[in-house]
């Protein structure tokens, strides 16, 4: 199907156009004609897999038809969990808006800029807020928010949202919400805890769910694990790096600290990294990443915060240097290669202490692989099988209301 049967304008179509998109996704051709139509939609969709255009093209359309008088104000609110995607969905509202007669006035809202600079915006006016929920709770409270007029509000990637903890912001954010407006919801997964939220947000969503849409296309990722010490991980890589002559590689590393000094580690040793996580601030984080997409970077380490939202379609090389903690984290890492019909290469070190997690890994994922050893690099050692302790005797240690007694006293 067209993106020209989705009752979308000619000056839509002109923008998909020129951005070189020929044909809607399947959760595209799913969601967009239902927005139209004023319905609520809850969608599983994983990350890469076109929903951002999908609740954007609709909004832009209604936005469109309709002839708002006066200053602008604030109509769609997007909440997204990371800077990034915040600001990867308004270039999309930028982009795909480009070709109409009025042109909305896009805001993002995002932590690690000027607060002062962004009130400032807001009170010259604005149609569209794509913001992080930190940054728009500090404007909400301060008084300089006005979402009286909101007609769309959309959850993007609504299950990280609720993994990184914002589960208390989005409720404040709820409830300076109207209570007439269209919800759009996405999220890669369904967890148990979703169910809570979503009740809050909307009572008869239509589902949508594209089928294995939870798990990355396999058959264009070659997904390799490779049994290796601890110690030898940085050597290991830098072989593999090599020896394989990967462009771009993306390292996933368990934390800041440990992602900071390999890949300081790695510029003594000549070769092109850097490093990404949460405690850049936000002029570094998007240079960080301007120069990993103009291939001035060749190997980026980086924790989580690079798993989803991140437009980037020519990784070469996912490496797992840290295993994921979850078997949704692993799906959602490898999942940065092998995009825009490109062929992509998964790699996971694996340790003596790192086989049963593995496994369990392998097994929630449904795959099962062939571990590896690369000569020069063999996994030495016995695996530690943890013994388990005793059980704990109640009443044996203080309680938390025996601890804050004490410190009142």
């Amino acid at each position: 199907m067209p993106f020209s049967k989705l009752n979308l304008s000619p000056k839509i179509l002109q923008s998909l156009q020129k951005s070189g998109y020929t044909a809607p996704t399947p959760i595209q051709e799913k969601v967009i004609g239902l927005v139209l139509s004023g319905n609520d939609i809850l969608a599983r969709a994983k990350t890469g897999s076109g929903k951002t255009a999908s609740f954007v093209l609709p909004i832009l359309e209604l936005w469109s038809r309709e002839n708002y008088e006066g200053k602008a104000k604030i109509r769609t609110l997007v909440l997204t969990p990371t800077r990034e995607l915040a600001l990867q969905v308004a270039q999309s509202f930028d982009t795909f808006s480009a070709n109409l007669e009025n042109i909305p006035k896009v805001l993002s809202i995002i932590g690690g800029e000027s607060i002062g600079d962004q009130m400032y915006d807001i009170q010259q006016g604005c149609d569209i807020v794509v913001a992080t929920t930190g940054r728009l709770l500090d404007i909400l409270q301060k008084g300089q928010l006005n979402l009286s007029k909101l007609e769309f509000f959309v959850l993007d990637e609504a299950d990280k949202m609720l993994d990184l903890g914002f589960a208390g912001e989005l409720e404040l954010i709820l409830e300076s919400l109207p209570q007439k407006r269209q919800n759009l919801l996405f999220s890669a997964t369904y967890p148990e805890k979703m169910v809570d939220i979503v009740s809050k947000i909307t009572k008869n969503p239509i589902h949508i769910e594209i089928e294995d849409d939870d798990k990355p296309i396999v058959e264009k990722i070659l997904q390799r694990a490779i049994e290796v010490n601890r110690e030898n991980r940085g050597p290991l890589l830098r072989h593999l790096l090599d020896t394989q002559k990967w462009e771009s590689v993306l390292v996933f590393m368990a934390n800041k600290r440990a992602a900071d000094n390999i890949a300081a580690k790695f510029k003594k040793h000549g070769y092109k990294s850097d490093s990404f996580h949460g405690d850049l601030i936000q002029e570094e984080r998007t240079q960080t990443l301007k120069e990993f997409k103009d291939k001035k970077t060749h190997i980026l380490f980086a924790t989580d915060i690079a798993s989803r939202g991140l437009d980037i379609d020519d990784i070469s090389c996912v490496v797992n240097f840290d295993l994921p903690r979850s078997a949704v984290d692993y799906i959602h890492r490898i999942g940065r290669t092998g995009r825009a019909d490109k062929s992509g290469v998964a790699i996971s070190f694996i340790g003596l202490e790192d086989k049963a997690h593995f496994a369990l890994i392998e097994k929630r994922c449904n795959i099962k692989l062939e571990c590896e050893q690369i000569e020069g690099f063999a996994l030495k050692g016995e695996v530690v099988v943890k013994e388990r302790g005793n059980a704990p005797i109640k009443g044996k240690r203080k309680s938390k209301k025996d601890k804050a007694r004490e410190q009142n006293l």
